[in-house]
């Protein structure tokens, strides 16, 4: 264990390529959770429905992260090993089932592409370090929340949730920030995003948000703490606005439409993780120029 710590802190190349595939076998793993938790919450919700109007659920096959194994959607030929190597079997294959034919959704190898990318950023940026496993945990869980929330407008509880307590988790020791900020972030972030989601009831009689987006904020409160709130709703509020005013005005989309707000609020808040203390820094500066 000593050597193999030698060689990650001594040899950042070393270190980097291996979040790199690490960020890629993970990212494999991401493309289950965001296509069967929703599944699975969903079955949750039928049997919990079921049980209130008395009738009993019929027995059905397990259905978790885990089981069944996984299967193409069109033949259900189980994915063997040698068809599930990240972003490489996407590429040998042609984007293209190996039994069937059937088109492989791009998503798959996006997510994968993505969360590896994310990962050796994460290693340069913070080098060998608690703050890049953090970060690492940080980016997955945003990613899943990311496309779940595009998928189905849902921000799960079971992830928001774990995602909180392991930011207070982590900054125990102040890895990103001290926990008394992580605590008042998580509470600000939270009481934001409440307020403003009343505060539009009443004007408007309708709902803006989702109870989901004030958990999200509220765990990235708890990651980085309370002073960088206003930098994540400030980027996630520009952004979710100059993407909506573009879906209306070049793809037909209904002002009445919801638009989930969740991938702003998880860009803002990678953003705020890698450059946040920079961005608050030099905004202060030009305040007192």
């Amino acid at each position: 264990m000593s050597a193999l710590h030698e060689l990650l802190q001594n040899t950042p190349a070393f270190f980097i390529g291996l979040s790199l595939l690490l960020g890629l076998v993970v990212g494999s793993f991401l493309n289950v959770v965001i296509y069967r938790l929703p599944k699975m919450l969903e079955l949750a919700w039928q049997q919990q429905c079921a049980e209130l109007h008395g009738e009993t659920a019929a027995p059905s096959q397990p259905f978790n992260l885990l089981t069944p194994r996984s299967a193409c959607p069109q033949c259900a030929q189980p994915i063997t090993a040698w068809h599930n190597i990240p972003l490489l079997s996407y590429l040998l294959l042609g984007g293209k089932c190996a039994h069937c034919a059937a088109r492989i959704p791009l998503r798959y190898p996006l997510v994968e592409l993505v969360s590896g990318l994310l990962c050796a950023f994460a290693a340069i940026h913070f080098g060998y370090a608690w703050a890049t496993v953090g970060a690492m945990l940080l980016i997955w869980f945003l990613l899943a929340l990311t496309v779940i929330d595009l998928n189905t407008q849902l921000l799960p509880d079971d992830l928001t949730l774990p995602l909180l307590w392991a930011g207070l988790l982590f900054n125990l020791s102040g890895v990103f920030a001290p926990l008394p900020d992580a605590v008042i972030g998580a509470i600000a972030g939270y009481l934001a995003l409440w307020s403003v989601y009343w505060g539009f009831r009443l004007i408007t009689g309708k709902e803006g948000m989702g109870y989901g987006d004030f958990k999200l904020l509220a765990a990235l409160g708890a990651w980085l703490g309370w002073q960088m709130l206003p930098l994540i709703i400030l980027l996630s509020s520009l952004v979710g606005a100059g993407v909506g005013i573009a879906l209306i005005l070049f793809a037909g989309h209904q002002r009445q439409a919801p638009i989930p707000f969740g991938p702003y609020l998880a860009g803002g808040g990678l953003i705020a993780l890698f450059w946040g203390d920079a961005l608050t820094r030099n905004y202060l500066q030009l305040l007192h120029t």
